[in-house]
């Protein structure tokens, strides 16, 4: 089966908001083996939405509808989609009945405009919204379908989850689909396939890879799709073992962990403390590590020193250092790791320093340099790395380092 997925909404056109309902969606189907062959999204004018559904029926056999659902006048779907069909709007007293069963705990008055609500285009499946007020619809045309949803992301998923996902899967051609996401940091993406690409050649027909890149970070996602499932399981272990061997310096962990998740439960393990020491980065690798529950356990807490005055003071970083280097050098962030292990009192302690842009940079330290130590009272490690122009790409980037610095140091680390 194929699917496409259109979106209503003026306010992702311009860029108001970003449409996190379409990679939702995209994931639900694609899991149960429905490909998504296109995503569209069309602004709130009837002739737009008219277009896109007729446009989407050519080329899916399903589409996925969301926005321009509700009580508001500007919402319009439900018409647009009566003239698509060509059929009249029909009131359904059922819908009249769930708004009355939400709003009578609330004392919310009703109003002409929810009456209006229950108008829906004839030959509807209505898919309940546990979630709110605006059902899901659901209709069969011309061997195809046809469903709109509200665009409010919480009552998409439950019409999806409880609804219509179970629907689909009564009419599909069961095929089985298995995926396993291999989790790495510190190679790029092209060089992760020029070290596996024997092994991908080997793949049949039943086996594929993903490489899906991020900052400082590739997952590979391996997906075995066929019909015997003993059989894809045993293909998709032997799969993730091979690749696993040959890149088992850079992997992290399997299926979305992520690499503070990572390095949370190797602190925990070998009851190791740490601390961090932030100029550059201003706080957000500290924000990464306590974004996890349970990172008290090892995380004492951060010196933000962003200026040099500060880091002089709190971490003890020598004037002649600064002086002689800069702040943003390895000298300087193996002098803030000394202090950081000093005044957080922990076992392992990681400081950065750098320019994230867009101004501040040199010649010899242009924009993105970005110097990372991290060390214990024995040895210390720095590195340093040049990210790019942007600056929040920078920060988050040179935050993804540091902790990956920090986890391949603590998982060879044996401290006392």
């Amino acid at each position: 089966m194929k699917a496409t997925i259109l979106t209503i909404g003026d306010e992702i056109l311009i860029g108001q908001i970003i449409d996190t309902n379409a990679v939702w969606m995209s994931q639900k189907l694609t899991a149960m083996g429905i490909s998504v062959v296109e995503r569209l999204t069309v602004s709130d004018e009837h002739g737009a939405i008219v277009d896109g559904i007729s446009h989407c029926l050519k080329v899916s056999d399903i589409v996925l509808m969301t926005g321009g659902l509700g009580p508001t006048k500007d919402d319009i779907t439900k018409v647009a989609i009566a003239h698509y069909l060509k059929v009249g709007m029909q009131y359904h007293e059922e819908v009249f009945d769930r708004i009355k069963e939400i709003f009578a705990p609330r004392n919310i008055p009703l109003t002409e405009a929810h009456k209006d609500q229950c108008y829906l285009p004839e030959n509807v499946e209505i898919l309940t919204n546990s979630m709110g007020t605006a059902p899901g619809m659901l209709w069969h045309h011309e061997g195809k379908q046809i469903v709109s949803m509200p665009g409010v992301p919480y009552e998409m998923k439950a019409i999806m989850s409880e609804e219509l996902l179970p629907r689909l899967d009564l009419r599909l051609d069961k095929k089985v689909i298995l995926h396993k996401t291999i989790m790495t940091a510190g190679m790029g993406e092209s060089s992760i396939a020029d070290r596996l690409d024997d092994i991908i050649e080997r793949f049949d027909d039943e086996l594929s890879i993903a490489y899906l890149p991020g900052l400082s970070q590739v997952r590979l996602r391996i997906t075995a799709k066929g019909d015997d499932e003993t059989l894809l399981q045993s293909k998709l272990d032997q799969s993730v073992l091979d690749v696993s061997e040959r890149i088992s310096d850079v992997i992290y962990g399997y299926n979305e962990i992520s690499l503070q998740q990572a390095l949370q439960q190797l602190c925990i393990e070998k009851g190791i403390t740490i601390g961090t020491a932030e100029s550059c980065t201003g706080g957000h690798l500290s924000h990464l590590i306590t974004s996890v529950s349970g990172s008290s356990a090892y995380y004492q807490g951060s010196a933000i020193t962003y200026s040099n005055a500060l880091k002089r003071k709190m971490l003890g970083v020598k004037e002649e250092t600064l002086k002689a280097h800069g702040a943003v050098s390895e000298q300087v962030v193996e002098e803030m790791v000394k202090g950081a292990l000093e005044v957080l009192e922990v076992d392992v302690a990681v400081a950065l320093s750098g320019v994230a842009g867009p101004s501040g940079g040199t010649v010899d330290k242009p924009v993105g340099t970005v110097c990372i130590a991290v060390g214990s009272h024995g040895v210390t490690y720095t590195r340093t790395i040049l990210a790019s122009k942007d600056r929040t790409k920078n920060i988050a980037y040179a935050s993804n380092q540091a902790l990956n610095m920090l986890r391949k140091y603590v998982l060879q680390a044996k401290i006392s």
